[in-house]
């Protein structure tokens, strides 16, 4: 290099393979304290990239950095600069930070890159068959280290450092040794290897490879000595037994196996025929932080053991991209390598992206790997598979075929011959690979979810937000792409809390664009999928991606695509083949959270204008509306709520009886409300009102009551904004029942009284006739009988005005409530006769059970118990049958007043403790303290004063809590339990 003046100046060198220092030619720079070369190593080592002045900060103090850290590190630049003389460009301030970049624009002379330099042109060497070269390259390598690396440095990245740069030399001593080893040299090789083992006990390869460089130069006892040895250290150090390979060589010692034996390769790496001796090891590196997948794991390695037998092992990977196939296929791979002792085929087959890998081109790479000339490979795909195929008889190696994008892209790449065995990654279901073992890989579970978050993040930053970090991994859809690129933004950036991280995520609208980090991104492995897609199947894509239920049925699927069921089927599974959507169960489908927010956006960007996916969206709420109308007439024969409806515009699912209605009801639950609650525009927001009043059954199922609670409540809000009384009508009738379920009567009261006016005011028969209804069987419930009998009287004549005659059948069993509150017996039981009546009439048998209720309290007042009995029973089984959780647990209540008025307290307090159960989740505190109060008076009766009082006292907060009357009666019991 001229330094201007017309004079050579010799070139920079630096070495952090032993004491960090500086050479200018032959003379050394003096380079500073401790502290400043500990600053020197940490720029050289990032080859050439700018470190910040934090990050130099964290490299050279760690957690506790002095006061004057930032003055301390420009103090050290300047030094530098100084001790660099005409070289003090070299060291570059940019960005607030530094680096050191060589002044000819070159590469630094560091002895770091030129250890990495032999090593990895070893790697090659030993790949094309060149044994000598690898060697003698590893050696070059190796020689470049001088003592402890990083020799007397400060700082917590020096230590960290010392320790990957001390573990990289042992790793490269013992690629030699291998190689040693595979030239024949293990005479040689042993007190090589006897020196490093007794340097590193617990390392086991090296003891492997000892005990193998003893056998092949004929000492075999002393190689099992090595075992025995390593046995007993182990579980003597850490309680572990040897490793399986370790174990494995132990046996085919003893019994004396000829593949142990030294390949008849020369020094130039050639057997006795003169062809060169290849064994591959192309495997990628494994990734440090690993995690999970136990089980996969252990299936793999089971499957590739078998490869050793008469057969050759086909292992097929499948799942969404990002879900960690390769990065699990070669754990599996290297873990398996002393099953493949011939060595290890890579390739990635590209299937994901627009040209796939050809495998004519791939196997002319394989067989130069293998050590084949160019000039002895044959033209023809046909021709180099066979090829091949022999090159691997007798052979052991395994090929990683990573990223393929059919099966048949691979069969010609299988090795075919016992012995081998073949490790396939795809997105497509490999189910026409004959005999290959199919593994479907899904996400992680959050629990190793959260693992490898707390592996790149740092457990001390997690273990505080720990919550926060459960949101992040779980906004990642725990998928391992997600989460890897989300913990390394975090662990790049110190200054962000996880709970910062977590809220960057919340929003739906830049997750995706937050999961990228460098030149990985959650989006770009999504698009290979999505950019093979026939048009017909990135339409569908993109349209089943606009609905946001939990899954979706092929039948709904089919509403939404504007498809027969027969066509859908066939685009939605092979979306299903393509990784891009799941199949949740027969029927059923479901994105990933992840792949529905990529769809959305394709839906959005691809030139899919709002209309197609709004007339999507509206098909899906038509299909869920028309089916549940068909439950809905089935399981109420006689109401007009259908006939008081829009009809809708494309046609729902038919039902042959209860039953199946009312499973279709349960098992679309989530999906419904998910539909009425995305339906919230104007030309939509009516459908999904009445869509919410067909389904209003789901109101009392624990599982979906909160939801549909919460649906109601935000389409309430829209429909204000709105100014439409009809669907606000509407809704406040539903959230009355809601309401009366839960025991909040004051609520259900409010709602009712706003059903009744904007019903009238909006002409709704429907709203103005069921609001009276309900107002009389809430006065009813708070004693307010004058009131009752009011309202119910009305809801009776609007009923009959309207000819929705099982509505009437209802307001009649509820006047005969009212009636029988006031004492009218003969009225109370006729009035639920009438209702029985027309319920039987109407065949409604579900509606049966309400009457049936109603009659059965009358006769237990009028002390008809057996008769009462008979009722409820059949009541109850109705309920059960119908999966009405409450109105079970409400029957099981009167069965134990009954069985506590006949004097068997007993088999009162097993009915109440069964009303409890069935109330669980789906009612309210009021109703659970009626049952409360009355199990304890059975409790009380049978001796079990302590459960009893117990049982008072929990019914006692909720009557206070709730200002209730029931508070009195209560109080008068735990009075006379003496506990008052």
């Amino acid at each position: 290099m001229d330094d201007g003046t017309g004079q050579r100046q010799e070139r920079l060198r630096f070495t952090v393979l032993g004491p960090v220092r500086a050479w200018r030619g032959e003379t050394q720079l003096a380079m500073g304290s401790p502290q400043q070369r500990a600053l020197l190593a940490a720029l050289l080592l990032r080859g050439g990239h700018t470190a910040t002045a934090s990050e130099l900060v964290d490299a050279l103090w760690g957690d506790e950095p002095p006061h004057a850290a930032l003055a301390a590190l420009r103090t050290y630049a300047s030094r530098f600069r100084k001790a660099l003389g005409p070289d003090a460009n070299t060291l570059v301030s940019e960005s607030g930070g530094y680096a050191i970049r060589s002044m000819d624009s070159g590469p630094l002379d560091l002895d770091h890159d030129h250890a990495e330099q032999y090593a990895a042109e070893a790697e090659k060497a030993r790949t094309a068959g060149d044994l000598s070269r690898a060697r003698e390259l590893l050696d070059r390598a190796l020689d470049l280290w001088d003592g402890e690396p990083l020799a007397g440095l400060p700082g917590p990245y020096a230590e960290t450092q010392r320790t990957r740069l001390n573990e990289w030399r042992l790793s490269l001593m013992e690629t030699l040794l291998e190689l040693d080893l595979e030239l024949g040299s293990h005479a040689e090789a042993v007190s090589e290897l006897t020196a490093l083992t007794a340097a590193h006990p617990l390392r086991e390869r090296l003891r492997e490879l000892l005990m193998l460089a003893l056998y092949r130069s004929g000492r075999q006892a002393e190689a099992l000595a090595v075992y025995t040895d390593t046995r007993k250290l182990l579980d003597d150090e850490l309680g572990v037994a040897p490793r399986a390979s370790l174990s494995e060589l132990q046996q085919r010692i003893l019994r004396a196996d000829i593949d142990l034996d030294a390949p008849p390769v020369t020094c130039d790496g050639r057997d006795a025929t003169g062809r060169i001796v290849v064994r591959p090891q192309q495997l990628p590196a494994t990734v440090a932080d690993f995690t999970g997948r136990a089980a996969f794991v252990a299936e793999l390695g089971d499957q590739l053991a078998t490869a050793e037998g008469s057969v050759m092992a086909v292992s097929a990977l499948t799942g969404i991209g990002g879900v960690g196939k390769t990065t699990l296929a070669v754990h599996v791979a290297h873990a398996a390598r002393e099953h493949f002792p011939d060595g290890q085929l890579y390739v990635d087959l590209q299937g994901a992206g627009h040209t796939p890998s050809e495998p004519e081109a791939v196997l002319g790479a394989f067989l130069r790997s293998l050590g084949t000339p160019d000039s002895a490979i044959p033209d023809g795909l046909a021709e180099r598979s066979a090829l091949y195929r022999s090159t691997l008889a007798g052979r052991r190696v395994l090929a990683l075929l990573d990223n393929a994008r059919d099966a048949a892209q691979v069969r010609p790449l299988l090795p075919g011959t016992e012995g081998c065995a073949a490790l396939v990654t795809s997105r497509a279901r490999m189910i026409d690979l004959a005999g290959a073992h199919l593994i479907d890989l899904d996400v992680m579970s959050p629990e190793e979810a959260l693992a490898l978050f707390t592996r790149i993040v740092g457990e001390e930053r997690v273990t505080s937000e720990r919550q926060a970090a459960m949101a992040v991994v779980g906004a990642c859809g725990f998928l391992p792409l997600a989460i890897r690129i989300a913990a390394s933004r975090l662990a790049a950036r110190r200054t962000w809390t996880v709970s910062t991280l977590a809220r960057k995520l919340a929003d739906e609208r830049r997750r995706l664009d937050e999961l990228r980090a460098g030149d990985l991104a959650v989006t770009a492995t999504f698009e290979l999928g999505y950019g093979q897609l026939e048009p017909p199947q990135a339409r569908a894509f993109r349209l089943l991606g606009l609905a946001d239920g939990p899954d979706i049925s092929l039948a709904a699927a089919a509403a939404l695509l504007d498809m027969d069921v027969e066509d859908a089927e066939e685009l939605v599974e092979s979306l299903v083949d393509a990784s891009l959507l799941e199949s949740a169960a027969p029927g059923r489908y479901r994105f990933h959270d992840l792949v529905r927010l990529y769809a959305r956006a394709c839906a959005e960007r691809d030139e899919l204008p709002p209309s197609e996916r709004t007339a999507a969206l509206s098909r899906l709420l038509d299909f869920y509306l028309a089916t549940a109308a068909e439950m809905y007439a089935l399981e109420r024969p006689g109401d007009r709520l259908v006939d008081h409806m829009e009809s809708p515009h494309h046609p729902g699912l038919s039902f042959t009886d209860r039953a199946m209605a009312l499973s279709w009801l349960f098992g679309e639950a989530g999906c419904i409300l998910a539909c009425a609650q995305q339906s919230r525009d104007p030309g939509s927001l009516r459908r999904a009102v009445d869509l919410l009043l067909l389904t209003r059954d789901l109101a009392e199922s624990g599982a979906d009551a909160l939801q549909y609670e919460q649906v109601n409540n935000s389409l309430l809000e829209v429909a204000r904004e709105g100014k439409d009384q009809h669907a606000e009508a509407r809704i406040h009738t539903a959230l009355t029942n809601v309401h009366t379920l839960a025991g909040r009567l004051d609520e259900a009261d409010e709602h009712a009284k706003a059903a009744m006016l904007l019903g009238l005011a909006a002409e709704d028969p429907f709203a103005s006739s069921y609001a009276p209804n309900d107002r009389g069987i809430i006065a009813s419930i708070q004693q307010r009988y004058d009131d009752a009998e009011a309202y119910l009287t009305q809801a009776l004549t609007v009923f009959r005005e309207d000819r929705n005659k099982q509505s009437e059948a209802s307001a009649l069993c509820n006047l005969s409530r009212v009636h029988l509150n006031t004492g009218r017996l003969d009225s109370a039981i006729r009035l639920a006769g009438e209702g029985i009546a027309i319920y039987r009439q109407l065949g409604a048998t579900r509606r049966l059970a309400n009457g049936m209720y109603a009659l059965g309290l009358a006769y237990a007042r009028a002390n008809r118990l057996a008769d009462a009995t008979q009722q409820l029973t059949e009541a109850l089984a109705i309920f059960q049958d119908s999966r009405q959780r409450f109105w079970a647990g409400m029957t099981h209540f009167r069965l134990a007043e009954i069985c506590l008025a006949d004097h068997r307290p007993a088999d009162a307090a097993t009915s109440a403790d069964q009303a409890l159960t069935a109330l669980r989740g789906v009612s309210g505190d009021w109703w659970r303290a009626n049952v409360l109060t009355l199990l304890g008076r059975a409790l009380n009766e049978v001796g079990h004063s302590g459960r009893a009082q117990a049982c008072w006292q929990d019914a006692l907060a909720i009557y206070t809590r709730l200002e209730s009357p029931e508070l009195s009666t209560v109080q008068d019991l735990l009075r006379l339990a003496n506990v008052a």
